[in-house]
C-alpha cells in the first residue's frame, strides 16, 4: 500500500488535515476514560508481589538443561507455522484472483475474523488433537487475511509495463508476466512477515492441547517451573529474532518438505465425529430432527436466540468492547513512547539496539501468552489484558513508526529532546501512526475476544463455558457473534481511514 511523508504545511494542528485527526483522537480517549468507570481492573491475589519475585527469579536464572523439551516445543512449533502459513498463503494467493466477487469477499472477512484458538477449538471437536487441527486453526484465518492483502496489492500496483503489452496477449499471460512480477517482492514480503505471525499463532495453539511452544510453557506455570518456563520464551525470542538467518528462499522447499514429519501424531480421525459434529452438534437444540415447516419449532428457535443472547452474547460483547477500546488508546500511547527508541532522530547506535532488543522480546511475545503470565500475579480481571494488548500491540506500531520517522528530513536548525519529538517528527508521522492504529484495531477487538479462555468475561469467556458443557451449539452461535463483531470493527476502520485520509505503507494485518 503507499503513503507519502506529510509536508511541515500538512503537519501544523491548525490545518485543515491535522484537525481532524487531533478531533478523533481525543474523541477515542474520552471514550476510553468513560470505558475505565465500568471496567473491571481490580487485583485480586492476595500476594502479587510474590508471584512477581518469583517469576523475576525464574527470569534471571533459566532453566535450559531441559534441552529436550524446549528443541520439541520449539520444533513442532516451527513445523505447524510452516504448513499453517504455506497452505494460508497459497489458498489466500488463489482466492485474491476472485476478491472482486462480493460472496469471496465476505467470506474471507468471516474466516478471518475469527482467531485461530477459535478455529483450533472448533476443529478439536471434528478432528481432535491432531496435527489436521492446528494446521487448518492457522490456514483458515490466514488464507482470509492473505487473501485480503494480496488482492489490494493486485488492485493498487502501478503497472507501466502494461502499455507494451500486445493486444491479444491472453489474461493469464498478462497476469504472470507482466502483473505478478510487479508486486511478486511485496507479496513475498508480506507473507514473510505473515510467517512470523504464524510462529506466534502456533506458540499459542499449546493453550488448547497441541504440543507447541504453550503447551509446554502452560505446564511449566501450572507447576510454578519459572525458570523453564523462562528458557522456553527465550530460545523463542532468539528464533523469531534470527528468522532472516535461518529462513532463506532456497531453503523453504526444504523446510516444507521435513515439516510434516515434524508435527507428530494424534487420535485418529474418525468420520463419525465429523458428521456427528455438522449434522448434530452445531445445529440448535430446538432445531435438531424438528420439522422445520412447524411454526412453532422457529418460536423455540427465537427464545433460544434471545435468552442467549441476553444472558451471554450482550454481556459479553460489552465488556469484549469495553476492554478492546481501552487497549486500543492504550496501545496508541505505548506506540508513541516506543518509536523514539530505535529511531535515528532521538537515539545513537548502541541505544537503538537496546530498543530493538526491547520491541522483539515484546512484539515476540503474544498477547495470549502475556495476559497469561500477567494472570498469575494480578488475577482474572481486565487489568492483564488490557497491559498485555497495549504492550504488545505498542511495541509493533512502535516499531513500524521507529522505522517511518526515520524518513523524515528534518532542517539543519532543527529543534532537539522534546521540541523535536513534539513539534517536528510526531506531526509529521502522526498520520500513519493513526493508520497503523486502526489497522490494528481488528486485531486487538480478536484477541481481545480470544482472552476470554483465561477467565476474563469477554465473550472467549463463554464461548469457552459452552465448549466445557458440551453445548456446541451455543459456542457456534457465540463465535459467530464474535465473528460480525470483528467485521463490524473492520468496516468502521475503514469508514474512518477514509474520512481522515489514511494510507500504510506497512502491511500490518
Amino acid at each position: 500500500m503507499g503513503g507519502r511523508l506529510a509536508s511541515p504545511v500538512d503537519s501544523v494542528a491548525t490545518g485543515p488535515r491535522y484537525s481532524p485527526m487531533v478531533r478523533t483522537s481525543l474523541g477515542f480517549v474520552a471514550l476510553a476514560v468513560v470505558c475505565l468507570f465500568f471496567a473491571d481492573i481490580s487485583i485480586t491475589t492476595h500476594d502479587p508481589w510474590f508471584e512477581a519475585r518469583r517469576m523475576l527469579v525464574g527470569v534471571v536464572t533459566p532453566d535450559f538443561l531441559a534441552f529436550d523439551i524446549i528443541a520439541d516445543a520449539l520444533l513442532k512449533t516451527v513445523a505447524f507455522a510452516l504448513v499453517g502459513v504455506a497452505l494460508g498463503a497459497v489458498s489466500g494467493f488463489l482466492l485474491a484472483q476472485i476478491f472482486h466477487f462480493r460472496i469471496v469477499r465476505l467470506l474471507c472477512a468471516f474466516v478471518r475474523a475469527i482467531h485461530e484458538l477459535f478455529w483450533a477449538l472448533i476443529f478439536l471437536q471434528m478432528l481432535g488433537l491432531t496435527p489436521l487441527t492446528g494446521i487448518l486453526a492457522i490456514a483458515l484465518p490466514y488464507a482470509g487475511i492473505c487473501a485480503k492483502v494480496y488482492a489490494e496489492t493486485l488492485e493498487e500496483a502501478e503497472l507501466p509495463a502494461l502499455v507494451a503489452v500486445p493486444a491479444a496477449s491472453s489474461l493469464v499471460s498478462t497476469f504472470f508476466y507482466v502483473r505478478l512480477p510487479e508486486v511478486w517482492v511485496h507479496i513475498v514480503t508480506y507473507t514473510s512477515y505473515r510467517f512470523e505471525c504464524g510462529l506466534r499463532s502456533s506458540a499459542v495453539l499449546g493453550f488448547v492441547g497441541l504440543p507447541t511452544l504453550g503447551f509446554y510453557l502452560e505446564t511449566a506455570f501450572n507447576e510454578g517451573n519459572y525458570s523453564e518456563a523462562s528458557a522456553l520464551l527465550i530460545t523463542f525470542y532468539v528464533l523469531i529474532a534470527s528468522l532472516r538467518f535461518w529462513m532463506r528462499k532456497r531453503l523453504i522447499g526444504l523446510y516444507l518438505l521435513v515439516a510434516p514429519f515434524l508435527l507428530g501424531g494424534g487420535m485418529d480421525i474418525k468420520l463419525s465425529n465429523i458428521t456427528r459434529f455438522l449434522g448434530v452438534d452445531i445445529v440448535p437444540v430446538p432445531l435438531r430432527g424438528a420439522d422445520l415447516a412447524d411454526p412453532s419449532v422457529w418460536s423455540a428457535f427465537a427464545d433460544w436466540s434471545m435468552h442467549l443472547l441476553a444472558d451471554q452474547a450482550l454481556p459479553g460483547i460489552i465488556a469484549t468492547l469495553l476492554l478492546t477500546q481501552i487497549a486500543l488508546v492504550g496501545t496508541a500511547f505505548l506506540s508513541l513512547a516506543f518509536f523514539p527508541l530505535i529511531s535515528e532522530k532521538f537515539l545513537g547506535k548502541y541505544g537503538r539496539m537496546a530498543g530493538h532488543l526491547f520491541l522483539v522480546v515484546v512484539r515476540s511475545t503474544p498477547e495470549f501468552i502475556l495476559a497469561y503470565i500477567f494472570l498469575q500475579f494480578w488475577g482474572p480481571s481486565m487489568l492483564p489484558a488490557i497491559v498485555a494488548l497495549s504492550l504488545h500491540n505498542g511495541a509493533i506500531i512502535g516499531h513500524l513508526m521507529g522505522r517511518f520517522s526515520n524518513e523524515v528530513i528534518l532542517r539543519p536548525d532543527h529543534a532537539r529532546g522534546l521540541n523535536l519529538y513534539g513539534f517536528e517528527v510526531v506531526p509529521r508521522i502522526y498520520g500513519q501512526f493513526l493508520a497503523f492504529l486502526f489497522y490494528r484495531w481488528e486485531v486487538i477487538m480478536r484477541e481481545t475476544a480470544i482472552l476470554g479462555i483465561l477467565g476474563i468475561a469477554t465473550l472467549g469467556f463463554y464461548v469457552d463455558s459452552a465448549l466445557a458443557d458440551i453445548r456446541l451449539d451455543r459456542a457456534l452461535f457465540l463465535i459467530a457473534i464474535t465473528a460480525l463483531l470483528n467485521v463490524g470493527i473492520d468496516s468502521l476502520s475503514r469508514f474512518i481511514r477514509q474520512r481522515l485520509r489514511l494510507n500504510r505503507t506497512v502491511q500490518t494485518q
